[in-house]
């Protein structure tokens, strides 16, 4: 139903083992990294959030987030590609369990519409990890409002959230994304963070509700 918070699934989950040397180039890993774990998510947002997640709470290191093109297209898709790396094997298995606690349990993912047709991804990110400080160039700590929807709904969300929060935009994604979205990094303090998820959201139902002005 319209604001209800959805599950979202983690697709795939794998830890790979002394990759071969094909992947230590092409995902550019540490010197010494030679175990991965790859992951896709229901939601590309809620990937790279998670990734973000696993390097505050264990030692990983995320090597390579990618949204798919077309992506969700097939059953097992998913929408986003992710590898994270560490020093130990142990390390990594680490990093891919709060990778799967942070998309099945705390992924901000809410309906915009009564049949639950109409998803948008507005997470309060209230501080930041290692990824999203290099990402970003925000300081470890910063909070973050990480915020997207379908490409007409994000721009009006954004906007919307632009207005009602104190807010600066660390970097807008024009529609079409490759998973054709749109929206955007927000920060401030963690409660106007906070106050732009919750506009974003309202101005997305109040779209979806009354979609044609003239």
């Amino acid at each position: 139903m319209t604001g209800d918070r959805i599950k979202c699934e983690l697709v795939y989950s794998k830890l790979l083992t002394a990759v071969e040397d094909i992947m230590l180039e092409e995902f550019e890993l540490p010197e010494g990294y030679i175990d991965i774990g790859i992951f896709t998510t229901q939601y590309d947002g809620v990937g790279y959030c998670a990734a973000d997640e696993a390097t505050k709470n264990s030692n990983v290191e995320v090597a390579y987030v990618k949204t798919l093109y077309g992506a969700g297209a097939g059953l097992n898709d998913g929408q986003v590609f992710g590898v994270i790396t560490g020093p130990t094997i142990s390390d990594v298995e680490n990093g891919l369990r709060y990778i799967r606690d942070y998309a099945e349990n705390k992924a901000s993912v809410y309906s915009v519409n009564e049949d639950d047709s109409n998803l948008i991804y507005a997470q309060l990110v209230p501080k930041i990890g290692k990824y999203f400080s290099k990402t970003y160039g925000l300081p470890m700590g910063s909070s973050i409002a990480f915020l997207f929807a379908p490409a007409l709904e994000g721009v009006v969300g954004i906007d919307e959230a632009l207005t009602v929060a104190d807010v600066e935009v660390v970097k807008f994604f024009g529609p079409p994304t490759n998973s054709n979205l749109s929206g955007a990094i927000l920060t401030g303090t963690q409660a106007n963070c906070r106050t732009a998820c919750e506009a974003f959201k309202n101005a997305i139902i109040s779209c979806v509700e009354d979609p044609v002005d003239y």
